[in-house]
C-alpha cells in the first residue's frame, strides 16, 4: 500500500529538484494548477525528495525509492513529512492539534488503503484551525527521523477564517513567511485566488498545467488505476479526465457534481431567446434555497473543471477568441465559490452567475 507514482511534470519535476540540488529553492511554495492534475502527488513528491538520504547526499533530481526516508514517505509514514488536506468537521466541541492528527492519519491509511488513489475533497470538507495549529505545532519541533521537516497543505483555499481567533491565522502567515530552518511548506491549490492576499504574498507559486494525452495514458495503465476503474469505459475515462486524471476519482457524489455543472454550462450557452432564458431560470430553479456548501460547492468545482477542459479544447480547435471568453469567465465561478462560505441561496446565486455566464460566453 503506496503512492502511486507520479505521472507527467517532469519539467516542473527538474526545475525543483534542481533548485533544491543546488539550495535555491524557496521555503514557502504554492502550487497551482486545475483540480485533479496530481499536485497534491507532486508535492509529495518534492517532499520526499528533500527528506531523501541519497538525494541530499548526491544532489540527485529523483528520490532513491530505497532509502529509509523515501520507503516511509511512499507509505504515507514518514514523521517528517506532514500532509493536510480538507477533512470534515469533527464532532468533539473543542478538537485540538492531537485529534487533528489523530484523524488525518486515519484519513491517509484510508487513502494509501485505496492503492493511493483519492479523489478531490467534497463541499463540506475544510482545513480548519485546529489543523492548521497542529501544523504551527509541528513545525516548533525538531525533525524525528530526517534532517528536515516538509509540510503538504492540499487544497489550501479550504482553509476557514477564524476572525474570533485571528492569532491562529497571524501564526500561520509567520510561518510562512519565516519558516523555521530546514523547514519547507508547499501549499496546493485549484483555486489560488480564493486565498487570503496575505498568503499568496509570502510564497512562490509555480504554475502545474494539465497532463498530456501520453501522460494520461500512462497514468490510466498503471495496474491500480485499472483495476479501480475497470468498470469504466476506456473513452468515458478520457473524456472525464482531459489533461486533469484525479477528476476520475470523485466518486458518485462528483459524478452528480458534474451532471449538474454540464446542465448549467448548456443553459449558459443557450441562445438569448425565450427558450435560452425559460432554461437558465429552470436551471436555476433546481438548485434550491438551501445546501451551498454541500453538493453546490462541489458542482461549482465541477464547473470550473469544465471550462478549463473546455478552453483547451477551443484553444486545439483555434477558436482563440472563444476560449478567451471561456477563460474570462473561470473567475466569475470563484468568486460565486467565496459566497457560498457566506450560505448564499444557491438558486439566487446560479440565476447570477447563469446571467454573468451567458453575457461572457455568448457575446
Amino acid at each position: 500500500m503506496s503512492l502511486r507514482p507520479v505521472y507527467g511534470h517532469q519539467a516542473i519535476r527538474h526545475r525543483l529538484a534542481t533548485a533544491a540540488a543546488e539550495g535555491r529553492l524557496p521555503a514557502s511554495l504554492l502550487l497551482q494548477g486545475p483540480r485533479g492534475v496530481g499536485k497534491q502527488r507532486l508535492a509529495l513528491w518534492l517532499g520526499q525528495l528533500l527528506l531523501c538520504d541519497q538525494a541530499l547526499s548526491e544532489r540527485a533530481i529523483e528520490p532513491c525509492g530505497q532509502c529509509p526516508q523515501c520507503r516511509y514517505a511512499e507509505r504515507g509514514m514518514h514523521p517528517d513529512l506532514h500532509w493536510v488536506f480538507p477533512r470534515a468537521r469533527l464532532k468533539e466541541s473543542d478538537p485540538d492539534a492531537q485529534d487533528a492528527k489523530e484523524d488525518l492519519g486515519e484519513a491517509i491509511a484510508e487513502r494509501m488503503a485505496a492503492d493511493g488513489l483519492w479523489g478531490p475533497s467534497n463541499g463540506t470538507e475544510a482545513i480548519y484551525k485546529y489543523m492548521m495549529q497542529m501544523v504551527v505545532q509541528h513545525a516548533a519541533r525538531r525533525p524525528a527521523m530526517a534532517r528536515r521537516a516538509v509540510f503538504v497543505l492540499g487544497d489550501a483555499e479550504r482553509m476557514v477564517p477564524q476572525e474570533s481567533s485571528p492569532e491562529s491565522a497571524n501564526m500561520l502567515l509567520k510561518l510562512l513567511e519565516e519558516p523555521p530552518p530546514g523547514t519547507t511548506l508547499i501549499l496546493t491549490s485549484s483555486e489560488p485566488g480564493t486565498l487570503l492576499p496575505t498568503i499568496r504574498s509570502r510564497v512562490v507559486s509555480v504554475r502545474v498545467p494539465a497532463l498530456g494525452r501520453a501522460d494520461v495514458d500512462a497514468f490510466l495503465n498503471d495496474a491500480a488505476v485499472a483495476r479501480a476503474l475497470s468498470r469504466v469505459p476506456r473513452e468515458e475515462q478520457l473524456a472525464r479526465a482531459g489533461g486533469t486524471p484525479g477528476a476520475l476519482f470523485g466518486g458518485e457524489p462528483m459524478q452528480g457534481a458534474f451532471t449538474s455543472a454540464r446542465l448549467l454550462l448548456e443553459a449558459a450557452l443557450a441562445p438569448s431567446t425565450p427558450d435560452g432564458q425559460a432554461q437558465r431560470l429552470k436551471v436555476a430553479a433546481k438548485q434550491g434555497v438551501a445546501g451551498a456548501r454541500g453538493a453546490f460547492s462541489d458542482m461549482l468545482d465541477a464547473l470550473t473543471h469544465l471550462l478549463h477542459a473546455r478552453t483547451q479544447q477551443l484553444v486545439a480547435q483555434g477558436a482563440e477568441r472563444e476560449a478567451r471568453r471561456t477563460t474570462m469567465a473561470i473567475p466569475v465561478v470563484e468568486r460565486a465559490k467565496e459566497l457560498t462560505q457566506r450560505n448564499a441561496m444557491p438558486n439566487l446565486q446560479t440565476a447570477a452567475l447563469l446571467a454573468d455566464l451567458h453575457r461572457l460566453l455568448r457575446s
